[in-house]
């Protein structure tokens, strides 16, 4: 059992004089009890700076799909390294990591290189309003396609409960002039707006499965109806799946699901945890970025990166690694049910292939309305009784899975899980009941 992290809470009080709140980005800030520090990991686990092993279902907030120091993706880049970071010219794996994806993606033409997701998601925007000629878009309420002033709207409620003002100070308010929002899962929401030519929508930009808020997978037909809404009004669907690319499939959902988005958005899973993200799709719409429409960035298809984009999607083709992944998930999902039941602690858990999802004080998630009703107070503290018992989770309930864990530390991790339940509970008693409308009861 961990007692306390002495060594990450003295590196977090000196790394705030350097750095803002001590993180590298500002949700690492709501890590509990603080943020830890850590020395290195190796496959399912990590080690931190106390000298404390713990099995890893942050996984970097998901980019580290085959696990820590995977011997394939590190030779791919230990080999690079020596040629030198980066040239700022044309080299052979730009092409090579590019037919790679373009091989695992259903339908996807080209490849165009960026750095993280909220670069790819702007230069998707950039790209479908260049191509339909309008100006606005739509997205769902609930869904996250980066920090961007464009985007960073409708994703959590401000103090007041709203989801229709900015959500962040220093963002243009304007930016809520060029979208329109719908609700997740309701095709008449999305048809109301793509149908009143006003609207001038240019693209609609989806998580296909709504995994930053609650791991809902789509409701049937959900994703061919707005395949067809899109075909029916011109306008172009984007398939933001940094999360659930290379991830739920191969192909990630456009395969999973059949559907056949205009542009995908990819980043997370795409390198193995290094610093890349792409934008994937239809030719007529990406080679604009050689016709007036400007995507540029130093560090785009930089050479070490693709050397593990190219690795890391030789790992996933595999045989065997989605059918494992789908295992493992159930697994972890199953077993997190029966240690919550047995403690008599309601709370729903999803699951989408390597992705969980825990939910406390909800009998189901099926909607954000839902998801935001979800007693995330409690599952903080649970986090920390996660982390003496050995298991470093997300705050917020998801859970990430990687092709380095196995059936034994899945095992592991319920027994542990369990355990910290029934600790929260003396604690704390009960998460906090909601409806299943997503309003809170009492």
């Amino acid at each position: 059992m961990i007692d306390s992290w002495p060594t990450s809470a003295r590196l977090w009080h000196r790394t705030k004089a350097s750095l803002p709140g001590g993180v590298s980005t500002g949700m690492r800030g709501s890590m509990r009890p603080h943020p830890l520090f850590f020395r290195g990991g190796r496959g399912s686990t990590l080690t931190d700076v106390d000298g404390n092993n713990y099995l890893d279902y942050v996984l970097g907030w998901g980019p580290v799909i085959l696990g820590h120091g995977h011997p394939g993706l590190t030779e791919a880049v230990t080999r690079r390294l020596p040629l030198g970071a980066t040239f700022g010219a044309g080299h052979e794996l730009e092409y090579l990591a590019a037919e790679a994806v373009l091989e695992a993606v259903p339908g996807a033409e080209r490849v165009l290189w960026s750095n993280t997701g909220s670069e790819a998601d702007q230069i998707a925007l950039r790209l479908a309003r260049a191509a339909t000629g309008r100006n606005r878009f739509v997205k769902m309420t609930g869904h996250y396609h980066g920090w961007s002033d464009a985007f960073l709207l409708g994703y959590r409620p401000d103090a007041e409960g709203r989801l229709d003002k900015p959500a962040t100070k220093g963002q243009n308010s304007g930016a809520l002039s060029d979208v329109s929002m719908a609700t997740w899962g309701d095709l008449d929401s999305a048809a109301a707006i793509l149908r009143e030519p006003a609207q001038d929508i240019a693209a609609v930009f989806v998580e296909p499965v709504l995994c930053n808020s609650g791991v809902i997978a789509p409701p049937d037909g959900y994703l061919a109806g707005l395949r067809a809404l899109c075909d029916e009004t011109g306008t172009l669907l984007v398939f933001d799946e940094v999360i659930t690319g290379f991830r739920l499939a191969r192909g990630g959902a456009a395969e999973l699901y059949g559907v056949r988005p205009d542009l995908v958005v990819l980043a997370k899973a795409l390198a193995g945890g290094y610093p890349v993200a792409a934008v994937a799709g239809r030719a007529d719409v990406l080679d604009q970025s050689t016709r007036g429409v400007v995507h540029a960035g130093t560090y785009n298809g930089n050479p070490v990166v693709l050397a593990a984009v190219q690795a890391t999607i030789e790992a996933l083709s595999e045989p065997g690694v989605y059918p494992a992944f789908e295992d493992h998930g159930r697994r972890l999902a199953d077993g997190l049910r029966g240690a919550l039941d047995r403690y008599d602690v309601t709370a729903a858990v999803n699951q989408a292939g390597p992705v969980v999802q825990v939910l406390p004080g909800l009998d189901r998630c099926d909607t954000f309305a839902q998801f935001l009703a979800g007693d995330q107070e409690w599952y903080d503290a649970l986090t920390v009784e996660l982390l003496r018992r050995g298991v470093f989770a997300l705050p917020g309930g998801r859970w990430y899975l990687s092709t380095a864990h196995t059936r034994a530390d899945v095992d592991t991790t319920v027994q542990a899980f369990g355990e910290a339940v029934a600790a929260t509970v003396a604690v704390t008693g009960p998460p906090r009941a909601a409806l299943c409308d997503g309003s809170v009861a009492g």
